[in-house]
């Protein structure tokens, strides 16, 4: 069984796998030792991990999981990856945006893929059919295009996202949002075409906490998996332990 790490800017995701296949995924505040220790006394098969991280940690943090597991890897632009990475910063690739990648690869392998992560950032991450990572593209987020109105005017409300599907809006509030909102569908939507210009047979999936949002909103068919990061980052740790 596999322990999967993915500590965010604000909180910490952790799967659990057994053979591939999801267990358990939960989001907490904070990670600490003693709750290694808890899920190694309910799951006594687990014994390899692998951590992500976007933020600095404590060492003690690293120090249990490297005494606690048989198997123990911290994601690094260093780590062997089972597709190619051609990105040519790869120190500044986030490991997100990779470990999507894999997970997406996993899931559909020599495909031509466009992942769309609709979170903090909107960030699009492109795959081609010989299981190549090339790059892709990163936007300001939904909640931060909201945010960035408020902010950098003296007069615009902070508005939120909500189901208003307006052309535009008969108030200031309405009009945000629908300004917002509909350019949000219309970048993805302009994104997905221009790819599918260039890359046939384009599989396009979305993740991310924002991901809901297109339900029913695109005209480009795509699909929803929430666990892509966790998927990807349990298919790198399996490589590594292969090699």
């Amino acid at each position: 069984m596999n322990l999967i790490i993915d500590i965010g800017n604000s909180r910490t995701k952790f799967s659990l796998f057994n053979h591939g296949e999801i267990l358990v995924t939960t989001t907490v505040d904070e990670l600490l030792p003693e709750h290694i220790k808890a899920l190694k006394d309910e799951y006594p098969l687990l014994n390899k991990a692998i951590l992500s991280s976007v933020r600095e940690y404590p060492d003690s943090f690293k120090k249990t999981l490297q005494n606690s597991f048989d198997t123990f890897l911290e994601l690094s632009h260093k780590t062997p990856l089972p597709i190619e990475n051609l990105y040519l910063s790869k120190e500044t690739l986030g490991y997100d945006r990779i470990a999507s990648a894999v997970g997406a690869n996993d899931l559909y392998p020599n495909t031509n893929l466009l992942v769309i992560d609709a979170g903090t950032a909107l960030t699009y991450d492109f795959i081609n059919d010989k299981n190549q990572y090339l790059g892709g593209n990163i936007a300001p987020g939904l909640e931060m295009r909201f945010k960035s109105l408020h902010h950098f005017t003296s007069k615009l409300p902070l508005v939120k996202a909500e189901n208003q599907k307006k052309l535009f809006g008969s108030t200031t509030e309405e009009a945000i949002r629908a300004g917002v909102q509909n350019g949000f569908i219309y970048e993805v939507e302009k994104t997905i075409g221009e790819f599918k210009v260039f890359y046939g047979n384009l599989k396009v999936i979305i993740t991310g906490g924002d991901a809901k949002f297109f339900d029913n909103k695109l005209k480009n068919h795509f699909f929803v998996n929430f666990n892509l990061v966790a998927l990807g980052l349990n298919r790198i740790l399996e490589y590594n332990e292969d090699k």
